[in-house]
């Protein structure tokens, strides 16, 4: 019976690490829409983002297997419950890459009144924080999970900056106004990728101490 379980255990590792891999590319080939102006790279990302949904349902049905059919003890009810946790921020992650590219498709064709080294910053960051996340999990790693936290730093900061240069376009020129919200929209949404990058992470710390957000849960 342990057997079995411990198989379906690494069969839910395995899902996640494919999750994880689906929103990584959903977020650099979003970034890459949005650098070169690609509205068929952009529609292609907003079109995959069902097999996000899908793999989401595929470990959700899993988790839910292993809950009422194999009576997991403490440790291995925290690291099912953490998986249902986690795909939901990830489904949310994958759901701002396609955001994202919607906004590429508004773009697309006009000059960037701003240059978007900035912007791919934040996604470089992102990316890392989701991988680290995923990463901290399967090798129940206190000490990953925690720079994946501390790591969101940079990703408001630059944020902030963004956001500052933008106003600060808009304020020089009014005509910017338009495009600079849909900058700063694209801004927020890796913001919120790193915010959910977090949530992860924050789940992981509870997986192997039973402790969220410093409050003993299970």
């Amino acid at each position: 019976m342990r057997k079995r379980f411990d198989e379906q255990l690494a069969e839910l590792n395995n899902n996640l690490i494919e999750m994880g891999a689906l929103i990584e590319k959903a977020i650099s080939k979003a970034t890459k829409a949005l650098e070169e102006q690609d509205i068929d790279a952009a529609r292609k990302i907003i079109a995959d983002d069902e097999i996000i949904d899908d793999k989401e349902k595929e470990i959700e049905s899993l988790c839910l297997k292993l809950l009422l059919n194999q009576q997991p003890v403490a440790r291995d009810l925290r690291q099912i419950s953490t998986a249902l946790k986690m795909i939901t921020d990830m489904e949310r992650i994958g759901d701002h890459a396609e955001d994202i590219s919607e906004l590429c498709t508004y773009l697309a064709g006009q000059p960037y009144i701003i240059k978007l080294n900035r912007i791919p910053q934040m996604a470089t960051a992102t990316i890392k924080m989701v991988t680290d996340s995923i990463d901290a999990f399967i090798k129940k790693d206190l000490t990953l999970a925690q720079s994946v936290i501390d790591y969101d730093d940079l990703v408001d900061s630059l944020y902030t900056e963004v956001k500052k240069n933008l106003i600060a376009l808009v304020h020089e020129n009014p005509a910017n106004g338009d495009q600079a919200f849909d900058l700063l929209q694209i801004a927020k949404y890796y913001e919120r990728i790193g915010d959910h990058a977090v949530n992860i992470a924050e789940w992981i710390i509870f997986s192997i101490t039973g402790m969220h957000k410093n409050k003993q849960v299970l």
